[in-house]
This record gives C-alpha cells, structure tokens and sequence, in this order.
C-alpha cells in the first residue's frame, strides 16, 4: 500500500501517473484530478470518455494517448508543481487531449486551494450572542 506521508508531492504525482498510464494509453481526452490534503495525495484518478456517438452510433474513441506521450504528459505534471504556491489543501486537474491523425496532444494544469476556517486558530469570526437591553415599561 502507498503511503504518500513524508514523500514529496512530485513523487507522489509520479506515483499517480504510474498508476494511471493503463487508462491514459486508452484516453483521446479527459481529465486527471488529484486531491491533496497536508501536501499529501489522498485520493486521484482520471475522467475521459471511453465512448464516442457519431451520428447516433456509439463507437469507441479514437486511439489515446501513445506510450511516449504519456511519460511526456507525467515529466509535464511534475514539471507544473513548480507553479503551485503556498497551499497544502486543494485539488490538481491536468486536462489533456489528443489531436486525431496529427500526433500531437496538449494538456492544462488547474489548481484549487482548499481552506477550513474551522481548522483557523484564533478565528478572527466569534460568535457572540447580542445582548439584551433593559427597556423600562
């Protein structure tokens, strides 16, 4: 069983992407989405569209991403860590596609940082019940 604590994020992503290259040699184009709790993977996996409707006809998508453009799609992944900036909390999208009949594909990270204000200490936000005023009759 992985687990991600003490690992640094770029190898827990290298990890993912590991563990996702079976779905993404099959993928034309989806979506790889990795939640992040204390700058640790807690949960990843990747939307895409295995079935394609062409004039009322189902057929399964066209080729997906090739061998070599998923180990080119991991390095970019791990590569974009750089730009995340001070946050521990969030979720990490990487969608890609793929170009028919040219070979090429292209990809867009999407960060989400994720906070708790339960989790704040010294809250600046207390409640403090409204207090009642004397009013003579």
């Amino acid at each position: 069983m992985f687990n991600p604590e003490g690992i640094p994020l770029a190898r827990q992503v290298d990890y993912v992407f590991r563990q996702l290259e079976g779905e993404l040699k099959n993928a034309a184009a989806g979506t790889v989405h990795i939640h992040v709790r204390n700058n640790s993977v807690g949960k990843f996996g990747v939307k895409h569209h295995p079935i394609e409707s062409r004039n009322g006809e189902l057929k399964p998508s066209e080729r997906g991403l090739t061998t070599q453009q998923v180990e080119s799609f991991r390095k970019m992944a791990i590569e974009a860590l750089k730009m995340k900036r001070n946050w521990t909390h969030g979720e990490i999208c990487y969608d890609f596609a793929t170009r028919p009949g040219t070979g090429t594909w292209s990809a867009s990270v999407l960060y989400e940082s994720n906070y708790n204000m339960a989790n704040q200490t010294g809250s600046l936000f207390q409640y403090s019940p409204k207090q009642q005023r004397y009013r003579p009759e």
